[in-house]
């Protein structure tokens, strides 16, 4: 199983790096997990962007899905596509809001938005609440503690496991999520702090417990916003795990 980061900067894009989007692929299958700010132009580096078989949202902050936009146009009005999209119509999990927040996303007017629907490109589905084949992958959904609906993924295929936990703070469910998985790929917005607000996000130190706990085999680190101080949160990070720590850029790929 291979992971590819299309983006990994937190709350905005960052100068030299798109925001959330992650692209994994299995025995020919890809799927990719959110879809940020600037993530469709990284994709376009490492596969045909017509070429994923389903997208998994998160949740529907723009740093997550704003993409989902020129997602549509390229699925719409490409020249030469190569194959039909309202034949073969792009599987979207997302939040129960997805397809009428991303209609307002693509519609520039009330007029529009009043009249769009996306379905002739895009075969919307709620996020799981059992585990769902694609191809070689069996994916499992983990409600998060978000200030909006949001979702952990727990992608498995080729006997590996990559947890994703997209944006939560400290919750229950995230020690379901990571237990004894090969790649943890965890938000780290900040470093910790005892002012740091509840249910938003997590720090070096609070991911690093999640693998610890979970028996993680690699953590690797994500969506630490533009203001943050990285080296800050990987060395907080790495004092309270002993599973090998990275901080991940965009455009790298991992084997999980």
């Amino acid at each position: 199983m291979k992971l590819t980061i299309l983006g990994c900067s937190g709350s905005i894009p960052g100068s030299a790096t798109p925001a959330s989007g992650y692209l994994v692929e299995s025995g020919g299958v890809r799927i990719l997990l959110d879809l940020g700010n600037g993530t469709l132009g990284t994709l376009q580096r490492f596969a045909d962007p017509f070429a994923p078989d389903a997208l998994l949202l998160s949740h529907l902050h723009p740093d997550h899905c704003a993409d989902f936009g020129a997602l549509t146009v390229l699925r719409r009005y490409h020249p030469n596509p190569p194959y039909a999209s309202n034949e073969h119509r792009l599987s979207v999990f997302g939040p129960e809001e997805a397809p009428d927040r991303l209609a307002a996303l693509y519609a520039p007017g009330s007029a529009e938005r009043a009249a769009t629907d996306l379905s002739d490109v895009f075969e919307f589905r709620s996020v799981p609440e059992t585990p769902v084949r694609i191809g070689p992958f069996e994916i499992t959904a983990f409600p998060m503690e978000h200030i909006c609906p949001s979702w952990g993924f727990r992608v498995a295929a080729e006997g590996r496991v990559l947890a994703y936990t997209g944006d939560t703070g400290p919750c229950g469910r995230l020690a379901e999520l990571a237990a004894d998985v090969d790649v943890l790929l965890s938000e780290a917005s900040w470093q910790d702090s005892p002012d740091r607000p509840d249910g938003l996000h997590l720090s070096g130190r609070q991911a690093a417990e999640v693998a610890e706990s979970g028996s993680v085999g690699r953590l690797l680190l994500t969506h630490l916003q533009p203001w943050a101080d990285s080296a800050a949160i990987l060395a907080e990070a790495r004092a309270s795990t002993s599973a090998p720590v990275e901080l991940v850029s965009a455009a790298e790929t991992y084997e999980v």
